[in-house]
């Protein structure tokens, strides 16, 4: 007898305020945060989703999200004939006249979107990580396991735990997990692998009913902080009922084995410039070029990236970076970068090791040095950007601790 297939409704959620990305996150949220020249972080959830053949999405929305909502009104147009959609919902005070209070609390606000859709399955996940994913292989194991709730988990090395929801599992019943610890100072390593740990991805399946009564006792406690991790997953662990599902077990067709297992959390401006480096070596740690499982994004009407000599007839290159739609490098040169659309090098300068979003234009004879520089900031002939840290932080730059320069959007760059 052959089984309808499940009816599934992916829920992302997006309300990530990214306090840690500032100040690539003032003016927009953190699934917002432009990444590898021509994609925001969201594109990868929602590519991964729709992939994975799941094409009923509620994207719930919260904090700046404006450049949120655009992004996803312009390129994520699915058929509503077919009753597919990829729909942005802000919080909209449903039950009460609180915003959401947390991520569990804005699954329950927006309880509508499910009695709506009257899915068999929800799939919930985050916004804002990099990697690949094939979700329907863990809705299969999943209803295989014949848990309500299943947890994705990605192995991490030991150091990372105080980082990370921390998944243990129960020796005798591996597949279920038997305590989830939000970022504990140290943790048992696994038996087949001592020297790591499972960490949560945020990436959650639940069997509608269940889901539905957990978050209806999770409403009326009093002590909770409504979030997804810290109260709802505990919820099933304590009820023995949550199913681990190991992120290395996934299978991506046309994937390479160095990025296989890849998945980044971009939380901090260092691992977010970290994940945008991995994506221009040679062998890149993240290959952007896999066509059999496409990142969707919004196409650029800019014209071709153009190298030119510039004046003096010197010669406009860039090595070991990636160059998007309507850059024009004219006699300057680029090397180890990140160049979104319609950034200008002008001739003589020299950008090396940076993220430039949009719009940059970086001017005559600069030098940008190990900087992430937002969009459209105008930088003057002659300055220099990550080439003297006590410069840059009298000039009100963001430097972190390893020395990274950022310059906010549309940021004034003087020359004193």
């Amino acid at each position: 007898m052959h089984m309808a297939p499940k009816k599934v409704l992916s829920v992302v959620l997006a309300g990530g305020e990214g306090k840690r990305l500032m100040p690539l996150t003032a003016d927009r949220a953190k699934p917002a945060v432009p990444f590898a020249g021509k994609y925001r972080l969201i594109d990868f959830a929602l590519s991964n989703l729709v992939n994975s053949g799941y094409l009923q999405i509620v994207v719930l929305t919260q904090y700046k999200s404006h450049s949120l909502d655009r992004h996803i009104s312009e390129t994520w147009r699915l058929s509503t004939q077919l009753q597919n959609y990829v729909a942005s919902v802000p919080a909209q005070q449903r039950v009460g006249k609180s915003w959401f209070l947390g991520s569990a609390n804005a699954l329950y606000q927006s309880m509508n979107l499910i009695d709506d859709a009257r899915p068999d399955i929800v799939v919930v996940i985050g916004a804002d990580h990099v990697y690949r994913m094939d979700f329907s292989q863990m809705v299969d194991a999943h209803i295989a396991s014949g848990a309500p709730c299943s947890v994705a988990a990605v192995r991490q090395p030991l150091s990372m735990a105080d980082q990370f929801g921390v998944i243990e599992t129960d020796p005798a019943m591996p597949g279920r997990i038997a305590a989830f610890v939000e970022k504990p100072s140290s943790t048992p390593g696994l038996p087949d692998d001592p020297d790591s740990f499972l960490a949560s991805m945020g990436n959650y399946v639940f069997t509608t009913d269940a889901l539905v009564e957990a978050l209806r006792v999770d409403a009326e406690r009093l002590i909770t902080k409504h979030d997804m991790g810290g109260d709802i997953i505990p919820y099933f662990v304590d009820r023995g009922e949550a199913a681990v599902y190991d992120f290395t077990e996934n299978v991506i067709p046309g994937a390479t084995g160095r990025d296989q297992r890849y998945w980044r959390d971009v939380g901090t401006l260092d691992s977010y410039y970290d994940a945008n480096m991995d994506l221009i070596s040679p062998v890149p740690a993240f290959n952007l070029y896999n066509l059999q499982w496409p990142i969707y994004t919004r196409q650029s009407i800019s014209p071709p990236a153009k190298f030119v000599r510039g004046p003096s007839d010197e010669p406009g290159t860039a090595v070991d970076s990636i160059v998007s739609n309507g850059a024009v490098i004219s006699g300057g040169s680029v090397s180890g970068s990140v160049l979104a659309h319609d950034v200008y090098v002008d001739a003589m300068s020299s950008v090396s090791d940076s993220v430039i979003m949009d719009g940059v234009h970086v001017g005559e004879r600069a030098i940008v040095r190990r900087a992430i520089v937002d969009k459209n900031v105008q930088i003057p002939p002659g300055a220099t950007i990550g080439v003297d840290r006590e410069l840059d932080l009298a000039r009100g730059y963001t430097v972190t601790a390893s020395g990274l320069t950022v310059l906010s959007k549309g940021q004034t760059v003087r020359i004193d």
